[in-house]
């Protein structure tokens, strides 16, 4: 796996059970999952000899970034390497611009866009729709919030073009909720979709998710399902993909993100699904048959832990674990900064308000906000 973090971490440790050897490309040997793995190789992804020589060994490549150049998977799959999910359908997530005209052309539905030249571009683009605010996304490297600004006018809009890289503009939707729709795809074409989840975002980072999406209807989980499925047959997604959704206020899911890995709005799967994401796309990528998906508890919530003030978290482990024994706690090993993610907790049961409630009482918990 190239790229140490918490979703190599986590994956390594679904891995473990089927006996799979796991070798790991990190930046350093502080990195999530290099502290647990026993096979780690630290170097940089973006130089191609380093990757050739990781690769060697290896019977199949996968990632928990998009963000290894186009170019170097390229020339490990003429060497023979077996990349999953697969260069081009990986390029989908790393360049947004490709991503959505990709899907236009497939006929899902996105947000109004368009690639952008300059503050004046960013202006046309809002008279040719409702005007102002407009979205406006570097079409590569951004993540939980950042490469994204939200901009009121054309002198706003001057901030996003600095970084010297194609700007994409996108209407600001008006929605009711987001969503998102997790599926896992083998080599053989066998597919999987968890149920659709509501993803909650504070300050443009995922706080929390509930499983399944309170209140949606069959009809449109339906559809979500089904557009995640298409999208990854369509791009030959292989391994986990989630799909992140716009509900919008008049019933329609517009697509927002595209990730072909495993993803934060599927942690909940570790102890509320029968497979987790991460089982699954260890079996994926290794063309085994795929997991059952179903949920095993009514509800279950997933919430981040965020770091804060208070670097000791494990101290509050004695009050969270005794006040609640049924809380799951998963922490990744990361030196704890304000804002950072450094672990989550998944909660589950019967009543939503009471899942909910645990979820983030424990994590606040942990994080220093609440001391009792």
């Amino acid at each position: 796996m190239v790229g140490g973090g918490q979703l190599a971490r986590m994956t390594h440790e679904a891995g473990i059970p089927l006996g799979i050897r796991f070798k790991l490309l990190s930046d350093t040997r502080q990195d999530s999952a290099a502290q647990v793995v026993s096979d780690v190789v630290v170097g940089d992804y973006r130089d191609l000899e380093t990757l050739r020589a990781f690769a060697q060994g290896c019977d199949v490549i996968t990632f928990d970034h998009e963000h290894v150049p186009a170019e170097h998977l390229r020339a490990l799959e003429a060497d023979g390497v077996v990349i999953r999910p697969g260069v081009e359908a990986l390029l989908h997530a790393q360049d947004k611009g490709v991503m959505r005209e990709r899907l236009r052309t497939a006929g899902v539905s996105c947000p109004r866009h368009r690639i952008v030249a300059d503050p004046a571009d960013v202006e046309r683009f809002a008279e040719e729709g409702d005007g102002f605010p407009v979205v406006l996304k570097t079409v590569r490297g951004g993540y939980d919030g950042k490469g994204v600004w939200v901009v009121g006018d054309a002198e706003e809009a001057a901030e996003p073009f600095r970084a010297g890289v194609p700007v994409l503009a996108e209407e600001k939707v008006d929605f009711a909720r987001e969503l998102a729709a997790n599926v896992v795809r083998s080599p053989h074409g066998q597919a999987v979709a968890y149920p659709v989840v509501e993803s909650i975002q504070v300050n443009g980072v995922c706080d929390t998710v509930i499983a399944p999406a309170p209140g949606l209807g069959e009809e449109l989980s339906g559809q979500a399902q089904e557009m995640a499925l298409k999208i990854a047959a369509e791009l030959g997604v292989v391994g986990h993909l989630a799909v992140e959704l716009f509900e919008t206020r008049d019933g329609r899911l517009l697509v927002n993100e595209l990730a072909m890995r495993p993803h934060n709005s599927g942690h909940w799967t570790q102890d509320g699904a029968v497979t987790s994401q991460f089982a699954n796309h260890v079996r994926a990528v290794l063309d085994l048959p795929l997991g059952d998906p179903r949920p095993r508890a009514t509800w279950t919530v997933m919430t981040n832990v965020l770091g804060g003030d208070f670097p000791d978290m494990y101290a509050a482990y004695l009050h969270c674990m005794a006040r609640d024994p049924a809380l799951k706690i998963h922490m990744y090993g990361k030196d704890v900064k304000p804002g950072r993610k450094v672990g989550h907790v998944n909660t589950y049961g019967d009543d939503l308000a009471d899942v909910r409630e645990r979820g983030r009482h424990a994590a606040d918990y942990l994080r220093g906000t609440i001391t009792e």
